[in-house]
């Protein structure tokens, strides 16, 4: 039996009805046998990174413990994005639902398809502002770096503005 990994996982929704999307995002990942949801931060509203025209997107971080290894976590959040209509046609382009794997314990990994911490998470206020709210100061593996610090080094803190929407977290019983 695998030993649970404390994982941080970045959602953000920008087609459709955005908040709907991350809730049922929450859910699937807490329906999962092998994930337990264990905090969720607060709902961001932010501007998008990249090139292409779209709507602001709303944001947040989760908290969770899994016994899947990267690889299944990985193909688990990509079917829950799938069956939320996720469609992968530009890059940083427009989504009802993407989900990012930013942190698997201490693990550092780069292969083909997953690298961890994910690699653009310390650059990114809308990720670490949330990150810090559900894990502390916590160091980001192979940098050493905190994620305050990497906080205040961010480019584009001004584009990250709290929302007053609240996630239900229902724990699972079972």
């Amino acid at each position: 039996m695998r030993v649970p990994v404390t994982v941080y996982l970045g959602l953000g929704s920008n087609l459709g009805d955005r908040l709907n999307h991350l809730q049922q995002a929450v859910e699937q990942l807490q329906a999962h046998p092998e994930i337990r949801v264990t905090r969720v931060s607060s709902i961001y509203e932010t501007v998008p990174v990249g090139p292409v025209e779209q709507p602001d997107f709303l944001n947040m971080v989760v908290a969770a413990e899994t016994t899947l290894s990267p690889e299944e976590l990985l193909s688990a959040v990509q079917e829950i994005e799938q069956r939320l209509h996720r469609v992968r046609t530009i890059r940083w382009g427009p989504r009802t639902l993407d989900i990012d794997i930013l942190l698997y314990g201490e693990r550092v990994l780069r292969q083909e398809g997953l690298t961890l911490p994910h690699p653009r998470m310390e650059e990114r206020a809308f990720v670490l502002i949330p990150l810090l709210e559900v894990a502390g100061n916590l160091r980001i593996p192979g940098s050493g770096a905190t994620v305050q610090a990497r906080l205040e080094a961010a480019p584009d803190r001004s584009g990250v503005r709290k929302t007053p929407y609240r996630m239900n977290l229902t724990p699972v019983v079972g």
